[in-house]
């Protein structure tokens, strides 16, 4: 982990961010066993797209982005990002998190995942969040494996809705507190 960079994103960053998008998502997608919603895959990537746009354009301030970079090869490996929680979970909670913060955009290379890359950028964030004294905040997932992940970090989600993709297919969401979730850096290294 020695050779990762965490930094803010800069508007020449834009195009390989768009393809990390492309990658990440489409390898989801296909790993989840979805590769065949090419309309679907095409909506997220664009939904990236504008978010890292609304950060660029408010220098952080609608949303917020940060980067990991692989130091050895100058490559974005990952992001992160926070912004206003989106419909999807204003709908699921019946507008309970109405006013909140999402944590979003998740996302590591393929190459990189299971190597403590996202797990820094989570904690990062956390880190971020907390110094700005922003305490309403929650997570969603609708990917399976991913959802592992977050119930290994954050534990069973706050909400379930069963079945919400297609049958077998759930969307959860947490809500984290940054004051209660310990700041605790596990990093695997493979090689």
């Amino acid at each position: 982990m020695d050779h990762i960079e965490i930094r803010r994103p800069k508007i020449e960053d834009s195009a390989e961010i768009h393809e990390l998008f492309s990658t990440v998502i489409t390898d989801t997608f296909h790993k989840e066993g979805l590769s065949d919603m090419v309309n679907d895959i095409q909506i997220e990537i664009e939904s990236k797209r504008k978010y890292l746009k609304c950060d660029l354009n408010s220098n952080g301030k609608h949303r917020f982005f940060w980067l990991a970079i692989d130091t050895c090869t100058n490559k974005i490996i990952g992001c992160i990002e926070y912004g206003p929680v989106s419909e999807l979970i204003i709908a699921c909670t019946k507008g309970e998190l109405q006013g909140w913060i999402e944590i979003g955009t998740v996302f590591v290379h393929p190459k990189y995942q299971r190597k403590g890359v996202g797990t820094l950028l989570v904690h990062i964030m956390l880190l971020t969040l907390q110094s700005r004294e922003i305490k309403k905040i929650c997570l969603d997932s609708g990917y399976k494996n991913a959802q592992n992940v977050w119930k290994k970090t954050f534990g069973e989600p706050h909400y379930l809705v069963k079945d919400y993709w297609s049958k077998g297919y759930h969307h959860m969401i947490w809500k984290i507190e940054t004051e209660r979730t310990p700041i605790v850096f596990k990093f695997s290294h493979n090689g």
